[in-house]
């Protein structure tokens, strides 16, 4: 009987216990706000037991720089492009952003750019703006400072014929297709720098450069249709063969991703260091190819000692199917007219152009700037690249040619500070930026002396490495350099605007 008992009182206790956890919840009930909780008074009934909280996306990685993922795939012979695309922008602006700026340059070329799908954090975006190269997103939500959000695209692109204009009047150009090449440059959505407050995206012009970049990492996972016959391709990443038959190229803290892609090209490579060069040329150029090969090698063995490490692990030569030179980051094109004209000397218009592009491996990529309004300051900087190339390697040919070759020769004239909107034409747009700036850092070495200057090149280097600088970042760093020396005549011989 008093075994009874026991069994009684203890299934009390369970249906008590039991009872007391099994309050019941509405299914689909909304969430709770503050508001809605009421204090219940204190009672005797044991507390319902903690639940377990509700997933939560897990946030996204802080980032230095924005970092861009594409997946494309590429039919050579039709020119045209698929792309699934993946932005993650994290706001380094210092202020809150309602809407982002996305430059879609391709859409500068009628029936070039199809955007299929956009996403910002998952959700569809439908209320976006696109005109000319301009896509404005707005957001949902504000991006606070130092916030992230990741932006997805699902675009074509359909190659248009690289038509050459006149190259004394404006600039020939490169994205889309030759009989021997595709060229892939500024062809994917990025986003604009935002500095002040402001998206800095100019219009184009026949001449000179009109985008701005931030430094941002790139990885292009690249695909051909169909497999057979794929081409060589030269690129701004370092190439990394996939299992699946693809091909990865990666590169960080980059101004752009560059890759052209040809049947014909032939290649010759060399090492220096960790860095891999690679010359791509066509075939009866070899000599030429070679000699690209070389004097990059030179001018970036000179660069290096003169003003800083170079960040890459490769840098492409490409020999271009037009009449241009033009910088990429760890990637740069020379036309085909400086192959022709190739002598195998050292006196010639090749290797002159490979060692002014070179130099934009640093005045560019590593230090840029705003192209449009301020072309000199990696212009001028490049130009004058040639000059310490010269010294250093041929001093012979500097005095006997380059000197009147590539400045004398065209009796430069005008302000060294112009934007590319006021050059008045190819050649008086280079020859104020490119040569009479190199005129003025010449007048000013001599002036500050040979120790002071290279100082002044390396701190500005230094100090601008990353980042986009401006004409009085330029001039406060030099001055800093000159010390007592004064200089301030020559920058009013030479610049139009006043700096301190």
């Amino acid at each position: 009987m008093q075994n009874h008992k026991k069994i009684i009182l203890s299934w009390l206790a369970v249906i008590f216990v039991l009872s007391a956890c099994s309050t019941p919840q509405t299914p689909e009930s909304p969430v709770a706000t503050e508001e809605a909780f009421v204090e219940l008074p204190a009672t005797n009934t044991p507390a319902p037991p903690t639940e377990t909280p509700l997933p939560t996306n897990t946030p996204l990685p802080a980032l230095e720089r924005a970092q861009y993922t594409l997946n494309t795939l590429i039919d050579y012979d039709a020119k045209t492009i698929t792309v699934d695309q993946t932005i993650l922008y994290p706001n380094l602006t210092g202020n809150q952003l309602t809407a982002l700026v996305i430059a879609v340059v391709p859409n500068l070329w009628d029936g070039s750019f199809t955007l299929n799908s956009l996403t910002v954090d998952g959700q569809p975006v439908t209320n976006y703006t696109l005109n000319g190269q301009r896509l404005d997103i707005p957001l949902v939500s504000i991006l606070p400072a130092n916030g992230m959000v990741e932006i997805k695209f699902q675009y074509s692109l359909n190659l248009p014929f690289a038509e050459q204009e006149d190259p004394s009047v404006s600039r020939p150009r490169i994205y889309g297709y030759t009989s021997r090449q595709l060229n892939l440059v500024n062809w994917y959505p990025f986003v604009v720098p935002n500095i002040n407050g402001e998206w800095i995206l100019h219009d184009p012009w026949y001449y000179g450069e009109h985008l701005v970049y931030d430094s941002a990492d790139y990885e292009v996972n690249l695909s051909f249709t169909p497999s057979g016959l794929t081409p060589i391709v030269a690129s701004s990443g370092v190439p990394q063969p996939q299992a699946d038959g693809s091909t990865r190229y990666t590169i960080t803290s980059a101004r752009t991703f560059a890759l052209a892609a040809s049947r014909d090209f032939q290649v010759s490579s060399t090492q220096i260091g960790d860095v891999t060069i690679s010359s791509y040329y066509f075939p009866f150029y070899e000599s030429a190819g070679q000699g690209a090969l070389q004097a990059t090698l030179e001018s970036f063995q000179v660069y290096s000692q003169v003003y800083g490490p170079y960040t890459h692990k490769s840098l492409a030569i490409v020999m271009g199917d037009f009449n241009d030179g033009m910088e990429y980051s760890a990637f740069f094109y020379l036309s085909k007219g400086s192959y022709d004209l190739y002598d195998g000397t050292y006196a010639n218009l090749m290797t002159t152009v490979a060692v002014h592009e070179t130099a934009h491996q640093w005045w560019f990529e590593q230090v840029a700037n705003d192209q449009a309004l301020q072309p000199w300051l990696d212009e001028t900087m490049s130009t004058y690249s040639e000059r310490i190339y010269y010294e250093k390697t041929h001093p012979d040919l500097l005095d006997q040619w380059w000197w009147y070759y590539r400045l004398a020769a065209y009796n430069p004239q005008g302000f060294v500070d112009i934007p590319i909107y006021e050059g008045q034409g190819f050649q008086p747009y280079t020859s104020a930026t490119y040569r009479q700036g190199a005129y003025f850092l010449e007048k000013v070495r001599e002036r500050i002396g040979d120790e002071a200057f290279f100082r002044f090149v390396q701190d500005y280097f230094n100090q601008g490495r990353g980042k986009i600088v401006t004409g009085d970042d330029f001039f406060r760093i030099l001055q800093t350099h000159a010390g007592a020396t004064d200089i301030s005549d020559l920058i009013n011989q030479y610049f139009r605007s006043v700096y301190q």
